[in-house]
């Protein structure tokens, strides 16, 4: 028999937080996604495959739970030192996290890349997500049959069509990681979306504006080491950044002519960057040769590439 007068006591929901892999073929768009579910640029995004090179961790927090994304490197037959631990760094991911969202392009067909893909994933016990990004590409009626190819291959915990770019149907995904989650503390602070330093993501605002503005073998042979970041006493924030490539003629190209290249990427690369800061920057740019440099596996750990 109920008494009334007393209200029922609200049980508070456990807070949930864990790690979620974003993998997927080069060029599917993981970069865009996660982007748009921490509301910041902290992955760089570009037409040309491959842009992603490191794991980038992505943290997205609400009242009930917090993720820590990884987005790794697409998964592709590895030609180099660099490639190989590109490949490495994505498929190391999947043993680490609690749920997996593998992200394919609904407008294009489903390929060899998919397929090797999710061979991989068959050996994976984590729950796996198939996320068809780029909806906004395809009508409607054409999710369907793409759905269906890709349930004969694979028994996904959950499918979720997608759209990166506009944000369609991202917050049920969301809510469908969460589902996934083990109970537990925050790793980062609530405001915290990256756990890459600054000067990590400032080297990659100016790779991902040699991507926009270069062609050909130009962009795959490119790296930035932001060699000094400092803040003088008017608050200006003073960036020294070398640009590698493996030939001289690479250089002149990302020179250009009297250095309108180079001047052109550093303007496009600081207008961002002061975004990012909140800050006025000074931006210097250097260009030097180091022939083959994706193959010298000490170089690359210079530059902060890790395999573990």
């Amino acid at each position: 028999m109920e008494t009334g007068g007393e209200r029922p006591k609200t049980v508070s929901q456990p807070f949930k937080s864990g790690f979620a892999a974003i993998i997927g073929r080069p060029n599917v768009g993981k970069s865009t996604l996660l982007n748009r579910i921490t509301g910041h640029k902290i992955a760089i995004v570009s037409d040309k495959p491959q842009t992603t090179r490191n794991r980038i961790r992505g943290v997205y927090t609400d009242e009930n739970a917090q993720i820590v994304f990884l987005d790794t490197p697409g998964i592709h037959k590895p030609f180099s030192k660099l490639g190989d631990y590109m490949v490495r760094a994505a498929e190391g991911a999947l043993d680490e996290v609690d749920v997996v969202l593998f992200l394919t392009d609904v407008s294009e067909e489903l390929g060899g890349g998919d397929r090797y893909i999710i061979e991989r994933l068959k050996n994976v016990k984590t729950p796996v997500i198939l996320v068809l990004n780029k909806i906004d590409k395809v009508p409607r009626d054409g999710i369907l049959p793409v759905i269906d190819a890709y349930r004969q291959l694979h028994d996904f915990t959950e499918i979720v069509p997608v759209s990166a770019v506009r944000g369609d149907n991202v917050e049920r995904l969301l809510e469908l990681v969460i589902q996934y989650l083990p109970e537990g503390p925050m790793f980062y602070p609530p405001g915290q979306v990256t756990d890459h330093p600054e000067r990590f993501i400032c080297a990659e605002l100016i790779r991902e504006k040699i991507l926009l503005l270069t062609r050909e073998e130009v962009p795959h042979s490119v790296a930035v080491d932001v060699e000094r970041m400092e803040t003088d006493d008017r608050g200006l924030v003073r960036i020294g950044a070398v640009i590698y490539v493996e030939r001289e003629s690479q250089k002149g190209i990302l020179i250009g002519k009297g250095g309108a290249m180079l001047k052109e990427i550093g303007r496009l690369a600081r207008e961002e960057m002061e975004r990012l800061l909140g800050s006025k920057i000074f931006l210097e740019l250097w260009v030097k040769v180091k022939k083959d440099w994706r193959n010298h596996e000490a170089f690359l750990k210079s530059l902060g590439y890790r395999t573990e």
